[in-house]
């Protein structure tokens, strides 16, 4: 074990796959010689050469069409986009053509390709730069859609995401990369994708969650308890695709009241389906509505500080969520 940063858990993961497998590169902008816009390549071209960690143009299109080329001729790609907000020009390349392959083509081909991408604000970068785009991506069968919290986890579920046969987006939160630090094997292990993972046990109330709003989350849970007697539940979804219904449904039951925590807008998001599970399956194991805690339904991310801390989600939003909840 080492104790290691959000970040050099994914530098790491890419690295032990690229020496596993000769079949994975990198590619996208700036991941060679810059070494990524956050550094999460860096070091990988002067290890692995310019044919194995690609720069790109600035075409997220190409990206995404390049790395689907790559993969039904038996390559690994993991394409990263420099934030998840520019991933939009290549929505027709993820939803049209990987997310399909295999079904258009009864299983003869696949596209085993990892699509990594930064999410979230915190860092003044406006409407282009901060956003939360898996919803857009959320709804569409044939893609599998990881959002780690942990540095183990993103370290597991990035070498499962390149070993996995279909088209995966590994969403990143960008406060994490050095935010989050904790104890991660440097030897070979894999997260399962579609399993969530209980970070902390309680009888009060359920909080299930992805991402880095998870972090203010804990917190909240520890004061709550130690202030007021309140213990929390609080499950990791990890994986937004496929979703861990059996879990959320166990979760859910553990307390009957439930808050769904996440960056992205509120409207639409992953929050409202997993809302919807557990109106299906648990209405009469409840004892409150079920409650969300999200971004707010705004067009994009202020770039103003002032009004990008009224849009983030924070330790005290939650404590205020969850201790709403539990005195209901």
């Amino acid at each position: 074990m080492a104790v290691m940063e959000y970040i050099d858990a994914i530098r790491l993961a890419m690295k032990e796959e690229m020496e596993r497998d000769e079949n994975v590169f990198v590619l996208g902008e700036d991941v060679g010689v810059k070494g990524g816009v956050f550094t999460t390549t860096k070091g990988l071209q002067e290890q692995f050469g310019e044919m194995r960690v690609m720069d790109t143009p600035l075409s997220e299109s190409a990206i995404a069409g390049v790395a689907i080329g790559a993969a039904m001729y038996g390559m690994k790609p993991i394409a990263e986009m420099q934030y998840s907000d520019f991933m939009l020009p290549a929505t027709n390349q993820i939803i049209s053509e990987a997310a399909k392959i295999r079904y258009r083509s009864n299983n003869d081909w696949s596209c085993p390709i990892v699509i990594r991408a930064p999410i979230g604000g915190g860092i003044f970068g406006g409407l282009y730069h901060s956003q939360c785009p898996e919803s857009i991506f959320f709804g569409t069968p044939g893609l599998k859609i990881i959002a780690p919290y942990s540095a183990y986890d993103a370290k597991g579920l990035l070498k499962a995401a390149v070993r996995d046969p279909d088209p995966v987006l590994f969403f990143e939160n960008k406060k994490c990369y050095k935010l989050i630090k904790e104890d991660v094997p440097e030897d070979d292990y894999i997260v399962p994708i579609g399993k969530a993972n209980v970070l902390r046990e309680g009888a009060d109330i359920t909080v299930i969650g992805y991402s880095q709003p998870l972090h203010f989350v804990m917190q909240a849970a520890e004061e709550l308890e130690r202030e007021e007697g309140i213990t929390s539940h609080v499950l990791d979804l990890r994986t937004l695709q496929p979703l861990d219904r059996e879990a959320i449904i166990a979760s859910a039951r553990q307390t009957g009241k439930v808050l769904i925590v996440h960056e992205d807008n509120k409207t639409g998001g992953v929050g409202a389906e997993v809302a919807a599970i557990i109106s299906e399956e648990c209405l009469f194991d409840l004892d409150a509505p079920i409650q969300r805690l999200c971004g707010p339904d705004v067009p994009a991310m202020p770039i103003s500080p002032t009004l990008e801390k009224f849009y983030m989600l924070s330790k005290d939003k939650a404590k205020e969520a969850m201790r709403a909840l539990a005195e209901y």
